[in-house]
C-alpha cells in the first residue's frame, strides 16, 4: 500500500526531472538542426551555405559544452548525491614583470589584459576537460536525452490522442499507449544521467592522479609555511617575554648578591623582586607550552580539551560529545585549535552570546561519518547565535583554517546566513586509537 500511495509522487518527480535532462540534451542538437535548416534555406548555389552551418556548429558547440557539463554536474550532485568532479585545470596567477611585461604562465604580453585572455584560450585549448564535455556534450543527447525523452513524448502523444475530440480509435489507442509509456517511464527515464555522467564526465585516473600530486604539494607547502609561521611566534614570545624576564632576574641576583654584605634590606627587596619575576618568567612559559599542546589535551583528551577551553570563554559554551575513542593526536591538535579558533570569531567578529560544540564519530567502523581509508572520522559542529555572515574568502582566517584541515583530509563547512546562526560544520577522517 505504501508503495501504491508514493507512486503518483514518483511520477511527478520523474517526469519533472525528465524534462529537466531533455532540456539540458537538446541545445545542441537544436543548434545543429538549425545549421541544417540555414544551409537548407541558402540553398547549394549559395557559398556560405556549407561554411556558414559548419562555423554555427562548431562555435554552437563549443559555447554551450561546458554550461551544459555544469549543468549535468548539478542536477545528478542534486539528485543521487553523486559529486562528478570537473577537473578543469586551475589558471596560474598573472604577474606583472621588472621589465614591464605580464608573465601568465605561458608568455610574456603588454598587459594585464592581453595576459588573462591569453592564458584562458591556452588553458581552454590544452585542456583536456574541455575535449571530455565535448565529447560528452556530443553523446549526452544519444543517450540519456533520448532516454529522458520518453516521458514527455509519452505526455504529449497522449494528450494529442486522447485530449482531441477528433481522433479516431488508431489515435485514441496511440494516446493510451503514450500515457502508460509516460507514466511507467516517468520515475526511471532520468536515471540514466547518472552512469553516463559518471562514465563520461569524471576525469581520467592520470588526470585525478595529478590533482592528488598537486593539491599534496599545496598541503606541504601550507604545513611548512605555518611551522615556520609558528616557529617564528615561539622565537618572539621567548625573546619579548620569558628570556627578557630571566635576564632580568639574573640582573637583580648579581645586584643582590653584592648588595648583601653591605645593604641586606635592598638585598632583600631585590631577592624578593626576583623571585616574583621567576613566577611571572614560570606562568610565561607554561602559557606558552598550552599554546604549543595544551597539556589537558595530552592528558584528557579532545573532549576535555575543549569543556576546559569553554571554561576559559566569555561566552556561555556547551560542549556535547558522542565520541567513543580519541582520534590520533595530530588529530586532535588540529581539530583542538580550528574549534579555538572559531570561538575567537565567535567573540571578535559575531558577537555572539551562546556557542554550542558538538562531537560526533571516532568509531573504528569504515561506515561511520565522513569514514576514511583508515576508519571512521570525528564531525564537530560549532554554531553560535551571532550575526552571521560568515564566509571563506582567500586570504582570510576561515581559509587558513580550511588548508590546515586539507592536511588531515579534513573539510571546513560554514552555514551563515545574514542575521545568524553561524553553524560550522568540522570532519575530519581518521583511525581511532
Amino acid at each position: 500500500m505504501r508503495q501504491l500511495r508514493t507512486w503518483p509522487a514518483r511520477v511527478g518527480v520523474g517526469f519533472a526531472r525528465s524534462c529537466a535532462v531533455a532540456a539540458v540534451s537538446m541545445p545542441v542538437p537544436a543548434v545543429w538542426a538549425a545549421a541544417v535548416a540555414l544551409g537548407i534555406r541558402w540553398g547549394p548555389g549559395n557559398p556560405w551555405s556549407w561554411v556558414a552551418p559548419a562555423v554555427l556548429v562548431c562555435a554552437g558547440t563549443l559555447a554551450l559544452s561546458r554550461p551544459v557539463c555544469r549543468t549535468v554536474r548539478h542536477l545528478v550532485a542534486r539528485w543521487t548525491g553523486t559529486v562528478v568532479p570537473a577537473g578543469y585545470r586551475e589558471a596560474p596567477p598573472v604577474t606583472r614583470m621588472s621589465t614591464g611585461y605580464w608573465w601568465n604562465g605561458f608568455g610574456y604580453e603588454r598587459t594585464r589584459r592581453d595576459a588573462l585572455m591569453d592564458q584562458k584560450w591556452r588553458i581552454r585549448w590544452n585542456d583536456p576537460a574541455n575535449w571530455r564535455d565535448l565529447r560528452f556534450t556530443a553523446l549526452l543527447p544519444l543517450t540519456a536525452g533520448l532516454v529522458a525523452c520518453l516521458p514527455p513524448a509519452g505526455a504529449a502523444a497522449a494528450v494529442l490522442g486522447l485530449g482531441l475530440g477528433r481522433a479516431g480509435t488508431p489515435g485514441r489507442l496511440a494516446g493510451l499507449l503514450g500515457l502508460v509509456v509516460a507514466v511507467g517511464a516517468a520515475p526511471y527515464a532520468w536515471r540514466s544521467v547518472e552512469p553516463v555522467a559518471v562514465r563520461f564526465l569524471r576525469p581520467s585516473a592520470a588526470r585525478a592522479l595529478a590533482d592528488r600530486v598537486a593539491e599534496l604539494t599545496a598541503q606541504r607547502a601550507d604545513a611548512t609555511i605555518a611551522q615556520a609561521a609558528e616557529i617564528r611566534r615561539i622565537e618572539r614570545d621567548l625573546h619579548d617575554g620569558a628570556q627578557a624576564r630571566l635576564i632580568g632576574l639574573g640582573l637583580s641576583l648579581a645586584t643582590a648578591e653584592k648588595l648583601m654584605e653591605t645593604d641586606p634590606e635592598r638585598a632583600k627587596a631585590l631577592m624578593k623582586e626576583a623571585r616574583a619575576g621567576a613566577t611571572a618568567s614560570l606562568t610565561e612559559l607554561r602559557e606558552l607550552v598550552r599554546g604549543i599542546n595544551p597539556p589537558v589535551l595530552s592528558d584528557r583528551g579532545l573532549v576535555d580539551a575543549l569543556r576546559a577551553l569553554a571554561l576559559d570563554s566569555p561566552l556561555d559554551v556547551s560542549v556535547g560529545a558522542d565520541l567513543r575513542h580519541r582520534p590520533d593526536p595530530p588529530v586532535e591538535s588540529a581539530l583542538y585549535f580550528a574549534v579555538a579558533e572559531l570561538l575567537n570569531n565567535a567573540v571578535k567578529h559575531a558577537g555572539a552570546t551562546r556557542v554550542r560544540i558538538s562531537l560526533s564519530g571516532g568509531t573504528t567502523d569504515p561506515a561511520g561519518p565522513k569514514a576514511g581509508p583508515n576508519g571512521g572520522g570525528v564531525v564537530i559542529e560549532v554554531e553560535d547565535d551571532g550575526r552571521g555572515g560568515a564566509a571563506v574568502r582567500d586570504g582570510g582566517g576561515l581559509a587558513g583554517l580550511r588548508r590546515r584541515l586539507a592536511a588531515f583530509d579534513g573539510t571546513l563547512e560554514i552555514d551563515s546566513p545574514a542575521g545568524g546562526p553561524t553553524r560550522a560544520t568540522l570532519e575530519v577522517p581518521c583511525a581511532s586509537s
